[in-house]
C-alpha cells in the first residue's frame, strides 16, 4: 500500500474527527472567498452603472445620497431642482452631455424616471420588442419590471405616488407601454422610462389641462412646450458628463460656491462608500481568518490524536523497513490532505452560496449575473490552507520522527 492510500485510510478511519476539521476549515474559507466574491460583484456593478457619468447636479443635502438615487435609483432624492437652472449648467462649454431625471411615483415598487433618450443611449439599452417613447405618458419597461409583472405592449397601468409600494394611485393618468429593453444588468432593467413631460403632466408641473386628450384610445397626449406654466417646471437631478477632465476640478466647485444646487462627484462618493464596506469586509475576514486557524487546531488534535493510537504501526513500519522520513510523509499528506479539501470545500461552497444569494434579495437590487470564476484575491487562500495544515502537522511529525521503536514495541 502506497504512503497516499495509507493517509487517506488513517483520514477516514476517524470520520467524526475528520468531518468536524474540513467542517471549520470550509466554513473559514468558504466566508472569505464568499466575500471576495460579493465584493468584486458589487464593485462591478457600482461601476457599470456610472457608466461616463462624471457629475450629478441635485438639490442641496448629502452627496452620497444624490448619487445613490440618481445614479444607482436606491435612495431616496435630496429633493427637486429648478429645470431651467439646471438646464443653465448643461450649456456650459465644459459640458458634453446633460441627462435630465424626474422621479417622484413607482409602479409596484418600480420607478417611473421621466428622462431623454440619452439615458438609454448611455447604458447602451436596447429595445427587445417595440420603441422608445415620443409623448407624454408613453413609457419604456427595464426587462426586470417586465418579467416581474408579465407586462406587454399596449398594456396600460396607473403610477403610484413615492417610490415604495402602496402610495396614492394617480388614477387619472394612465400610462401606456409602447417599448420593453432587452436586460443589460444594468439600472434600466429595473426602471420605468417616460419622458420628462410625463412628470410634469402627472404632477401638474406646468401641465394645462386643456390640452389633455378625453380620448380614451388616443394615448398620444401631446405636450405644448409653449403654453404658459402655472409653475416653475422642477426636475429631479441632471446626469452630466464632459468634454475634459480639467472640468472636474473646475465646475462642481464653482456649482456648490455660486448656486442654490448641490454638484456630486459620483467617483470620489463611491470610492467612498467602498471603502467603508471595505472596513467591514476587514473584519469579517479577520473573524473567517481567526475560524481558519481554530481549524488548523483541529486539524493537529485529529492528527494528534490518531498518532496516539497508531504509535504502534508506526513502529512496525520502521520495523519492517520505512524510514523516518516515509513516517513523516504519512503524517504530513493527512494534514495537507485534510487543508487541501477543506480549501477546494470552501471555494465551492462560496460559489453555491453566490447562486443562491439573488433569491434571496429583490429582483430590483440586481445581482442576477453571477461570475464563478476564481479571483485573483482567492489566489492566496490555498497556500494558506496548506500553510496551517502544514502547522498543524509539525508536532505530530517530530513525534514521528522521534518514535522509540522498542519501547513502543514493549509497550505495545
Amino acid at each position: 500500500m502506497t504512503i497516499a492510500k495509507l493517509s487517506w485510510k488513517n483520514i477516514t478511519s476517524s470520520p467524526l474527527n475528520t468531518s468536524l476539521s474540513l467542517l471549520l476549515m470550509t466554513f473559514g474559507v468558504g466566508i472569505i472567498s464568499l466575500l471576495f466574491l460579493l465584493n468584486n460583484q458589487v464593485q462591478q456593478q457600482l461601476q457599470r452603472n456610472l457608466r461616463g457619468i462624471d457629475m450629478v447636479v441635485g438639490a442641496k443635502g448629502s452627496p452620497l445620497q444624490l448619487i445613490l438615487s440618481s445614479v444607482y435609483h436606491i435612495d431616496n432624492p435630496t429633493g427637486n431642482i429648478s429645470y431651467d437652472e439646471a438646464n443653465a449648467i448643461s450649456e456650459n462649454a465644459m459640458v458634453e452631455t446633460a441627462i435630465p431625471l424626474s422621479f417622484g411615483d413607482s409602479y409596484n415598487g418600480f420607478r417611473i424616471v421621466g428622462t431623454t433618450h440619452d439615458y438609454v443611449e448611455l447604458y447602451q439599452g436596447t429595445l427587445k420588442e417595440g420603441q422608445l417613447w415620443n409623448y407624454p405618458l408613453e413609457v419604456v419597461l427595464g426587462s426586470t419590471v417586465a418579467e416581474a409583472h408579465q407586462l406587454q405592449l399596449g398594456d396600460t397601468f396607473y403610477g403610484t405616488h413615492g417610490l415604495v409600494e402602496g402610495g396614492h394611485a394617480h388614477d387619472d393618468h394612465i400610462y401606456y407601454i409602447v417599448g420593453i429593453l432587452e436586460a443589460s444588468n444594468t439600472v434600466l432593467d429595473n426602471l420605468v422610462l417616460t419622458n420628462t413631460e410625463s412628470v410634469w403632466e402627472v404632477h401638474n408641473h406646468g401641465y394645462d389641462e386643456e390640452h389633455q386628450c378625453d380620448d380614451p384610445d388616443h394615448h398620444h397626449q401631446h405636450y405644448e412646450s409653449d403654453h404658459h406654466h402655472s409653475q416653475p417646471l422642477m426636475i429631479t437631478s441632471m446626469l452630466i458628463s464632459f468634454k475634459s477632465p480639467v472640468a472636474l476640478l473646475q465646475l462642481p466647485r464653482k456649482i456648490n460656491e455660486t448656486t442654490n444646487l448641490q454638484a456630486a462627484v459620483p467617483s470620489f462618493e463611491i470610492n467612498r462608500l467602498i471603502s467603508l464596506l471595505g472596513f467591514g469586509i476587514q473584519s469579517i475576514n479577520i473573524i473567517a481568518i481567526i475560524i481558519i486557524l481554530v481549524s488548523g487546531l483541529s486539524i493537529f488534535i485529529s492528527l494528534y490524536n490518531s498518532l496516539k493510537k497508531r504509535r504502534y504501526e508506526l513502529a512496525l513500519m520502521r520495523v519492517h523497513g520505512a524510514s523516518r522520513w516515509q513516517v513523516v510523509q504519512l503524517v504530513l499528506q493527512e494534514g495537507l490532505i485534510l487543508s487541501l479539501l477543506g480549501t477546494i470545500l470552501g471555494v465551492l461552497i462560496s460559489r453555491l452560496a453566490l447562486i443562491m444569494v439573488p433569491l434571496f434579495i429583490d429582483k430590483k437590487y440586481g445581482m442576477e449575473s453571477t461570475s464563478l470564476g476564481l479571483l485573483s484575491e482567492e489566489l492566496w487562500l490555498l497556500p494558506l490552507g496548506l500553510l496551517v495544515g502544514v502547522i498543524a502537522s509539525l508536532v505530530p511529525i517530530i513525534q514521528s520522527f522521534n518514535i522509540n521503536i522498542p519501547k513502543t514495541l514493549s509497550n505495545a
